[in-house]
């Protein structure tokens, strides 16, 4: 195995949210498999995570604040606006930063972007010797309904691979005139050394307290399954700003008696072995990193089929069930299936735990390795 320096560029180094978490686990995994690895960061950021007191990888950050956003030429300046040179140039004098750290890298040194915006100051650095490995972590779809799509149809257009997180979204990208796209999913977060007993009348969800998440959708979905199976709790963990609203439809729905309110939880691992059941209602994924704990934990899964990510992770009717995108009535019948169902469950959770061994970390990490000796041929 060659034994490389690889670089990480992120928009921030320890984000709270998958990107992060997805960040910094993969430069653990690389630098215990004996890589240089650096993440540079081009701004901190608004909500931290804490990546440990001692991590086996350096950090940078290019900006003690976060700089505003890409001014746009006022006609009919065109690129000669005053407005945009000033702001290429402070952009050049941050990116230079990280050409310095490229200039020394040794021969086989990676640079992988991991989120499109901060492409932008790599577009400005000398990167010249070494390949640029390009991502995105959300679907097709979802980037079709940013302003990250024509972002990313600019900026990754000319790196040496652009990576995505399924086939299917890989296969949308190239008819889009891409031809340079492959797919790397995301590994599995946690190994826990047993499945969850799956004796508690639990039903989990784990994610932020947001619009995508769908929490609103899960209360009218749990509206229509609860009843149907009394002693049953929906236990919801996170936190985020739509708590109040979410707080009052469920009082409003009358589910006071069988929804609890965790809040935000760092023990994912110990949040599933204290369930039966784990439930996502996210209105968009990319390759959501809970479900695969959850398979992990032997907790089956149901969800809706919001991207191809989740039908990647998820065999619907083999180790998890999936409703059609928004469809609350049908994601509640999964819901009473699985609560009304032991035999199932645990079915369903053995199956999961096996099946989710396919995206193990030494499996995914070989991938990468992989793909930096491809490209450095």
């Amino acid at each position: 195995m060659t034994q490389r320096e690889i670089f990480f560029v992120a928009n921030e180094v320890n984000e709270l949210g998958g990107v992060g978490r997805w960040q910094a686990q993969m430069a653990r995994l690389l630098a215990e498999r004996g890589h240089r690895v650096r993440i540079i960061g081009i701004a901190p950021p608004e909500v931290a995570m804490d990546i440990g007191e001692d991590p086996p990888f350096e950090t940078l950050t290019l900006y003690d604040r976060r700089p505003p956003g890409r001014r746009r030429p006022r006609f009919p300046l065109g690129r000669i606006d005053p407005a945009v040179r000033r702001q290429e140039a402070d952009m050049r004098v941050a990116a230079e930063r990280m050409s310095r750290l490229f200039r020394a890298a040794a021969s086989g040194a990676v640079i992988v972007v991991t989120q499109v915006w901060a492409m932008e100051w790599v577009a400005f650095a000398d990167t010249a010797g070494h390949p640029v490995i390009g991502m995105s972590h959300e679907s097709f779809d979802a980037s079709r309904r940013s302003s990250r799509f024509a972002r990313v149809r600019s900026h990754y257009k000319d790196v040496d691979r652009l990576l995505v997180l399924t086939q299917e979204d890989a296969d949308r990208w190239v008819a889009e005139g891409l031809n340079n796209v492959g797919f790397m999913p995301n590994p599995l977060p946690l190994t826990p050394v047993a499945p969850s007993p799956r004796t508690e009348k639990v039903v989990a969800s784990i994610g932020r307290l947001s619009h995508a998440k769908g929490v609103d959708l899960l209360l009218d979905v749990w509206a229509e399954a609860a009843p149907r199976q009394p002693g049953w709790i929906l236990r919801i963990y996170g936190s985020g700003e739509h708590e109040g609203v979410l707080r009052q439809q469920c009082t409003e729905l009358g589910l006071d008696d069988s929804v609890e309110w965790a809040g935000r939880t760092d023990d994912v691992t110990a949040a599933l072995a204290r369930s039966s059941v784990f439930v996502q209602s996210s209105r968009g994924e990319g390759f959501p990193l809970v479900l695969l704990e959850a398979m992990a934990c032997g907790v089956p899964c149901a969800a809706f089929d919001c991207s191809p990510g989740v039908r990647e992770i998820v065999a619907d009717g083999e180790d998890g069930l999936l409703a059609r995108h928004g469809n609350t009535s049908e994601l509640a019948r999964h819901l009473v299936r699985l609560m009304s169902d032991e035999s199932l469950r645990d079915t369903m959770g053995e199956k999961a735990r096996q099946n989710v061994r396919r995206f193990a970390p030494e499996v995914i990490t070989r991938r990468w390795e992989e793909l930096f000796d491809f490209l450095e041929r």
